[in-house]
């Protein structure tokens, strides 16, 4: 959950939101490695009073500036690749839902039983509880087992939207007529919050998102009361 003023991510909730910060931090590393050379270089050129004719017009030292920042780029995107990899593998999913975004408000439905679908709004300011966070709660959460693969499958009923939970490491597309689907694994029971990240009218910042990860067993429980309630 983000906090006020907060800097970094958000504690990651997922495998994959753990490589993501991993590859986040090595690319930080080079990048404030190339910019404290830089500035160095600037600074010892603005001033030193030498020239050296050798540096002026070397064919050594544009190989080197050449083959360095080459390297350089490979170090990011093999890395970079990996995670990409990671995050569009998909391997035997335990659950399968379908977010459908509308305006402005998602609709779920669970695939794998035949009648357990629903809409989620976001609860307003004035309906909150303590304990509720504003503009993040929905009257009815995605339930979903903890430390189970689970496959979102996402589109769109009118406009474009994007189904985001950033705990998660997950973000995907909602397009009309197009069916595109992302996969999470939750690392530990909790809930997770995330909004619409696609500008998709005037209440675009009010369709969030409520994911709460829970032991299989309270799954099962939550599924059958769902199920009684038909």
């Amino acid at each position: 959950m983000a906090h006020p003023s907060q800097l970094g991510f958000q504690d990651a909730a997922s495998p994959v939101m753990e490589e993501l910060m991993y590859f986040h931090d090595h690319t930080m590393v080079v990048l404030l490695l190339i910019s404290s050379t830089v500035f160095y270089i600037m600074i010892v050129t603005l001033t030193t009073k030498l020239t050296n004719k050798y540096i002026l017009d070397s064919q050594e030292v544009e190989t080197i500036w050449t083959i360095l920042p080459a390297t350089i780029l490979i170090l990011i995107a093999l890395p970079s690749l990996r995670v990409l990899y990671l995050m569009d593998e998909i391997d035997d999913p335990h659950l399968t839902i379908k977010a459908l975004g509308h305006q402005w408000y998602w609709s779920y439905e669970y695939t794998d039983y035949e009648d357990i679908g629903f809409d989620a709004y976001m609860v307003p300011t004035q309906d909150l509880v303590p304990g509720q966070f504003r503009l993040l709660e929905t009257d009815h959460r995605v339930v979903v087992p903890a430390e189970s693969p689970i496959r979102v499958l996402v589109t769109a009923e009118d406009v474009l939207h994007s189904w985001a939970v950033p705990a998660l490491g997950v973000k995907m597309d909602a397009v009309p007529g197009r069916l595109n689907q992302t996969a999470f694994l939750t690392a530990r029971p909790g809930v997770f919050y995330g909004q619409c990240s696609e500008i998709c009218g005037a209440n675009h910042s009010f369709m969030p998102i409520s994911v709460e990860a829970v032991p299989l067993a309270h799954f099962e429980a939550w599924c059958s009361m769902l199920l009684q309630d038909i």
